[in-house]
């Protein structure tokens, strides 16, 4: 009897967790060559840069058929970019195999900055990655704290005491993140808001990830791989020797990456 019993048992139900992560937006442009090209640029100068990392991939700016974005999502695969989504296309020609359409990606506002007054500054040129990281979820150990008036708030800020070491990543899309200590050749920083590395940054610092032209980047010795501010990126062999090896701030002016030595 009780052998029936189990067998006739219902089953649980289903249980389902939400879970979110941080995605890179690639929005192409024509010429699609000379973009393509770009890609492999960065790709050349920061390796590992599109590592495991999801793409998302914004076609509104390219008009494409079910021929031609498939064309693309295998040169992209051949570079070791992922596509986990597209947005900004007729969903009629996505065929058996293309990635999902994706939507609602949230970009968060401008953060308060410290007002600090460049030196000697220095235009640095830059080159769009187009389209703006999705800010998705906080990392591992961001939890939102308790605010007072009865109501849960997540932290604008990520204090890390120890250096940041080769192959690790840092994402912290809620605000800025300060490095007491340094960022390790082959490691990369990457903020919603600015970078604070006390300590030589050696590897890469992506401050603005979320959409914020005014984030900044500071370090009290540069020797970055790469570094980014708001989707645009210069890498270290056009940056200027002078800001080599030296406290710097940079911040984004237009389409132009400034920087100025920190005294």
């Amino acid at each position: 009897m009780n052998a029936v019993a189990a067998a006739v048992r219902p089953r649980s139900s289903l249980r389902f967790r939400g879970r979110s992560f941080l995605a890179l937006v690639l929005a192409p442009e024509p010429p699609l060559g000379d973009w393509l090209g770009e890609i492999d640029n960065l790709a050349q100068r920061s390796p590992g840069f599109f590592s495991s990392r999801p793409v998302i991939l914004d076609l509104a700016n390219l008009p494409v058929d079910r021929g031609s974005l498939g064309a693309l999502i295998a040169d992209l695969s051949a570079r070791d970019v992922r596509i986990m989504g597209v947005e900004g296309v007729d969903p009629s020609i996505l065929g058996p195999g293309m990635p999902p359409i994706v939507s609602g990606g949230r970009q968060t506002g401008n953060l308060d900055l410290i007002d600090t007054a460049p030196r000697a500054v220095q235009p640095v040129g830059g080159k769009k990655v187009q389209g703006q990281p999705v800010p998705i979820v906080p990392p591992r150990g961001a939890a939102p704290a308790q605010a007072p008036a009865q109501a849960q708030q997540q932290p604008t800020s990520l204090l890390l005491q120890n250096p940041v070491r080769s192959g690790q990543s840092v994402i912290f899309p809620q605000g800025d993140v300060t490095v007491l200590g340094s960022v390790a050749s082959g490691a990369e920083v990457i903020a919603g808001g600015s970078v604070h590395v006390y300590g030589a940054l050696r590897g890469r610092a992506i401050a603005g990830s979320v959409g914020n032209a005014q984030a900044r980047i500071f370090c009290l010795r540069n020797e970055a791989e790469l570094i980014a501010i708001d989707g645009l990126y210069q890498t270290a062999e056009n940056m200027p020797a002078q800001y080599r090896g030296k406290p710097i701030q940079a911040w984004l002016q237009g389409d132009a990456i400034l920087m100025a030595e920190l005294h």
